[in-house]
């Protein structure tokens, strides 16, 4: 019998506090951002130094200048190239990046981000899900040299879009890593991997803090809120649970 393959986890996280505990609980890899309530924003420069200093695993950080769509201005496509090359010059590990044309295909202005990554990893992200043509968008992103697409089968959920992201598998033949994220937890990992073949996965194993110091019901929506925080025993169960699925 041939011997399992490797897997990965990448987890989601929003903070410093994040990325330590996504490490504590057995994470292989970081994806840094900010604002995980809006799908997830560039974090600021701060926020990259500090754990690129501080986290021993490859970080990953998130390019993405707004919450919304994925058709950006000029002028957000420069600002993302300059956050790339504030990461290049930190000494992150990868990037992650994903933009869309106005009729719904990869915008080939996306060749720009690549570039500005230089020997970075780069991660194209779940633009893919919302564009015209998922199989098509594979093969622009390919052309692009990302290393991976991360992709919940164009569906909300990546166990719900287990066949389509099986069909993306089969259509790269080995291009490129397709990787399954969105609602994944300890509770379906485990047919994600086996209903696709993947060998990487993206979580972000996140739960709410209480809050602290607010004054519930007096403030503007929101602010009585505690944060969002990646939670290191939710973390513990992905790779447990990731770790036993691959040993049947």
């Amino acid at each position: 019998m041939a011997p399992a393959r490797s897997t990965l986890l990448e987890i989601a996280t929003n903070s410093l506090a994040s990325a330590l505990a996504a490490q504590e609980g057995g994470a292989d890899r970081i994806e840094l951002c900010s604002a995980l309530e809006l799908g997830g924003l560039t974090p600021t420069h701060a926020q990259i130094t500090l754990a690129r200093d501080r986290v021993r695993l490859p970080i990953h950080v998130l390019i993405r200048p707004r919450g919304g769509d994925f058709v950006y201005t000029d002028f957000e496509f420069e600002t993302m190239q300059r956050d790339i090359q504030t990461c290049v010059a930190l000494g992150c590990d990868g990037v992650v990046i994903g933009a869309l044309d106005a009729q719904g295909g990869v915008d080939a202005r996306c060749s720009a981000l690549v570039g500005a990554a230089g020997k970075l990893d780069v991660t194209f992200h779940r633009a893919i899900d919302v564009s015209r043509d998922p199989r098509g968008a594979l093969e622009a992103i390919i052309a692009l040299r990302c290393r991976r697409v991360l992709t919940s089968g164009a569906r909300a959920r990546a166990l719900d879009g287990v066949a389509m992201i099986r069909a993306l598998i089969a259509q790269s033949s080995g291009r490129i890593a397709v990787m399954p994220g969105a609602g994944i937890d300890a509770t379906n990992i485990a047919a994600i991997r086996q209903g696709t073949d993947s060998h990487e996965f993206h979580a972000s194993a996140k739960r709410r803090l209480p809050p602290r110091g607010a004054r519930a019901g007096e403030c503007a929506a929101g602010m009585e809120e505690g944060e969002l925080r990646t939670d290191i025993e939710q973390v513990r169960a992905l790779v447990a649970a990731l770790r036993a699925s691959t040993a049947v």
